[in-house]
């Protein structure tokens, strides 16, 4: 009995030890080499970590308050380095060795699966709106967190405004051809709504069949006209994504990168219809909490329209982003200017990515909370407990398929990448 328990002391020892190697580890990576390779993994891992954990607590709180056994819940993931009880609670809380997410094992969440517990702890017991609360509590902290890293985005650093106004028409373009002025709004592109820049920068991914954009416009004085613009190529800073010149005949790309003292990497060439937008930012208590609700709530529309969009075929794959992509957009957004604004691209993108997890949670596809939420339709509209081995084969074949987009995308973007 004393040699099982001086294992266990050494266990834990070299599990605290290794936990400390570690965090020392990420400390250094982050002090001491910023913004190479592996403090943009380290970044990219401890940004999944929290939001992980965020939406696995979610879980966790809602199975607490309704009376679920909780087996453990953990922070981190691989060998657990500390184990605690509290008074009075059977739940195991863990935290484990490596800061890569998290979770928390319920009771029941498919089928009884412990003889020794009492039958009403066990998830697939309790009422079904209990066990539809308990799927959706994940996602809902997911979104909480997107509203409060947004408003504490506004709150410090002001915010910009959303809708599609036009804050400028670059001299020479297309839009200031056809009329296109400052103050106008932009209520539809290419017969697609795009009253807010969100909308906008989506609907300009889409595929077309021509460089002709068709804006539908709608004046200061409340008229509407419809515009035809041509595209032209413009060539921008790569990191800044300011205008540097529109590509003419007398003026390639070869001059422009001369006159400007500039190489083909630090250019991109972009076909534009030559608008611009005011980013200015503002601040204020009130119009925090606005943005907060606006910008989250046009993220969430506007990713379940490019699931339709990707779905119709009118959206590539080459719109979405894997793990190398996330890396990628990381790499960038941390680079480009002062730390201030690095931090603030940094905590941008995970309350982006926080939105994105949430939606894509939710959706009615099988491994995901949405997939759980329809097997749960499915006994209220039959009013009979479901197949197990099937819902478990559903699963699995949903796990399989989601690992093979998660490969597919991610071999594009390293060929995109290395390319």
């Amino acid at each position: 009995m004393t040699n099982k328990k001086q294992q266990e002391e050494t266990t834990t020892l070299k599990s605290v030890i290794e936990l400390i190697a570690i965090i020392i580890g990420i400390i250094v990576i982050l002090v001491f080499f910023p913004h190479s390779v592996v403090w943009n993994i380290t970044v990219l891992l401890l940004m999944l970590s929290l939001l992980i954990t965020v939406h696995e607590f979610g879980h966790f709180i809602a199975a607490k308050k309704f009376g679920v056994h909780v087996y453990e819940f953990a922070i981190g993931m691989g060998p657990k380095v500390i184990e605690f009880r509290r008074k009075n609670d059977p739940t195991k809380y863990t935290l484990r060795a490596l800061p890569i997410g998290g979770f928390n094992q319920l009771a029941g969440e498919v089928m009884e699966d412990d003889e020794k517990l009492k039958k009403d702890v066990f998830m697939c017991n309790k009422p079904k709106w209990q066990r539809i609360i308990i799927l959706i509590a994940g996602v809902c902290m997911n979104f909480l967190l997107a509203i409060i890293f947004l408003f504490i985005l506004s709150c410090v650093w002001g915010s910009a405004e959303q809708s599609s106004i036009v804050g400028g028409v670059i001299s020479g373009s297309s839009a200031e051809e056809v009329g296109i002025v400052e103050g106008d709004k932009i209520l539809k592109l290419n017969g697609h709504n795009a009253s807010n820049l969100d909308s906008l920068n989506v609907v300009n991914l889409l595929k077309r069949d021509s460089d002709i954009n068709e804006y539908v416009i709608q004046h200061k004085d409340g008229s509407k006209d419809t515009y035809k613009v041509e595209l032209k190529t413009y060539v921008m800073n790569a990191k800044t994504g300011e205008t540097i010149s529109i590509v003419t005949e007398d003026k390639p790309v070869e001059k422009i990168l001369e006159e400007n003292n500039l190489t083909k990497d630090d250019i991109v060439e972009k076909k534009l219809a030559g608008v611009t937008f005011d980013t200015k930012r503002k601040k204020g208590f009130v119009r925090s909490i606005k943005y907060a609700f606006s910008k989250f709530i046009n993220t969430a529309s506007l990713m379940f329209k490019i699931i339709f969009y990707l779905i119709t075929g009118s959206l590539g794959l080459d719109a979405l982003s894997g793990p190398v992509g996330m890396y990628t957009v990381i790499d960038t957004a941390t680079n480009v200017g002062s730390a201030s604004y690095g931090l603030y691209n940094l905590i941008y993108l995970t309350a982006y990515i926080s939105i994105n997890l949430g939606v894509m949670n939710i959706l009615p596809f099988p491994a995901f909370d949405g997939g759980q939420l329809m097997f749960v339709a499915y006994e209220i509209i039959t009013r009979k407990k479901g197949n197990q081995d099937v819902e478990a084969m559903i699963n699995l074949i949903g796990f399989i398929l989601i690992f093979a987009l998660m490969i597919l995308i991610t071999c594009k973007d390293i060929f995109k990448l290395i390319g």
